[in-house]
């Protein structure tokens, strides 16, 4: 034979385990859309600071000459010391906390698919890993607009809802 089985009947909070319990679970439900699988906060480019400008220099006509010639974007890039700074600002602008090393001051319309190199509107402040993982899909853009199985204008048009939609 068993003993007695306890059972819970009603459970009754108290108006201070109430509020925290409310406080609890606004918390989750906050923080839930902002991670991503890793757990790391998710930063999105913002259309109205970093819609994305285009060098003017490449065009459809002109990749053979530009972005699909080995060693280019070298001599297009912006100073280390214009970006750092620039990060700064940016990083405070976004409202992003954690040491500047933590971020990459990345074009949203990268240097290797005809991104402005310069304009403030075409560069944001990528966190880390994420900045890494997508220089591998710019690379990759890159040698489908190169080879021809991807126009330079739809490859730059998946950068930027890349960058915007997923950061």
């Amino acid at each position: 034979m068993r003993g007695p089985v306890r059972t819970v009947d009603r459970v009754r909070l108290s108006l201070v385990e109430l509020g925290l319990l409310t406080v609890a679970v606004v918390v989750v439900a906050t923080a839930i859309p902002r991670c991503g699988s890793s757990g790391r906060t998710v930063v999105r480019a913002r259309w109205d600071w970093t819609p994305g400008v285009l060098n003017p220099l490449v065009t459809q006509a002109t990749i053979a000459a530009t972005i699909c010639r080995h060693g280019w974007t070298r001599t297009i890039r912006p100073p280390v010391e214009y970006t750092n700074a620039l990060k700064q600002r940016q990083l405070r602008q976004y409202g992003m906390r954690g040491p500047p090393s933590a971020f990459q001051e990345d074009h949203l319309i990268s240097l290797e698919l005809g991104g402005n190199p310069n304009d403030p509107r075409n560069l944001w402040p990528e966190p880390y890993p994420r900045a890494s993982a997508v220089d591998q899909i710019e690379n990759e853009l890159n040698r489908r607009v190169c080879t021809g199985s991807l126009t330079l204008a739809e490859a730059q048009r998946r950068e930027s809802a890349l960058k915007h939609r997923d950061g």
